[in-house]
């Protein structure tokens, strides 16, 4: 649970955060996150060090919360070529075995009462979200102080998630802008529009090194939802090559039978 909630002392530098204006220099600062929505994953699940930096991400920032209930220790080792000392020294919780699925210790009840519902279960999550889903709900976190974690989300407005990385990315808030439109009945509505994030305070890793470790995170995810993925495709080669001697020699079949006919 100390993984997943903002401690009381983070929540206050949150709302004081938020309550600061960042001193200006008179210089045009660039909108930062105007095109969050085009943002793309762009991983790589045959990059064995990414997807085994992600598997390292998800033990560390991920697992106190959520499950992959569908995986085994084992069957990761296996995967990601992590050797049987180091999965057990590394990644391996207290007292459970390689041969166990990769399960949290928090208990559902609590998870529902802590949070307002049990966080889900990321075994297929990627397949059915998609990456480009999680890589931009991880980016887009931003100080909220009204809301009881602290922070809310573009990608997925009120989650009941805190930013549980928000020590590695800083502090940030959204600016929001005012659209006025007007509607079939002639009448003109106002609502609030993203335009662009602000840092308020750094973390502990550049905005290009928290970008990676989101993207690793986002490769052992996508490894998780498909483990067999990457031999899939690569046997997928030489079955499409099969099929393709399979019909040039089908035809000369044809051609010797038919010869005769015309």
């Amino acid at each position: 649970m100390a993984a997943a909630l903002l401690s009381a002392s983070t929540l206050t530098c949150l709302r004081m955060a938020a309550a600061e204006e960042p001193a200006g220099n008179g210089e045009p600062v660039a909108k930062v996150g105007a095109d969050w929505q085009s943002w793309r994953a762009n991983n790589d699940v045959a990059d064995l060090p990414s997807a085994q930096r992600g598997a390292r991400n998800f033990v560390s920032y991920c697992l106190g919360c959520h499950s992959l209930q569908y995986e085994r220790w084992s069957r990761l080792g296996q995967d990601l070529a992590i050797p049987q000392r180091l999965l057990e020294q590394d990644l391996l919780p207290p007292g459970d075995k390689a041969t166990q699925y990769i399960l949290t210790s928090m208990p559902a009840a609590d998870a529902a009462t802590w949070f307002g519902k049990t966080p889900p279960d990321l075994s297929l999550m990627a397949r059915a979200r998609g990456r480009d889903y999680i890589y931009q709900f991880l980016k887009t976190f931003y100080v909220e102080p009204a809301r009881q974690t602290g922070v809310n989300n573009l990608r997925l407005p009120t989650t009941a998630m805190p930013h549980v990385l928000s020590e590695l990315e800083g502090l940030k808030r959204a600016v929001f802008r005012e659209v006025a439109s007007r509607g079939a009945d002639g009448q003109i509505t106002r609502s609030q529009v993203f335009d662009h994030f602000e840092q308020l305070a750094p973390g502990r890793l550049s905005a290009a090194q928290y970008d990676g470790f989101v993207r690793d995170t986002v490769n052992f995810l996508d490894y998780v939802s498909e483990p067999t993925q990457t031999a899939r495709r690569a046997l997928g080669v030489w079955v499409v090559l099969f099929l393709l001697v399979f019909t040039w020699l089908a035809w000369l079949v044809k051609r010797e039978y038919w010869k005769d006919v015309h």
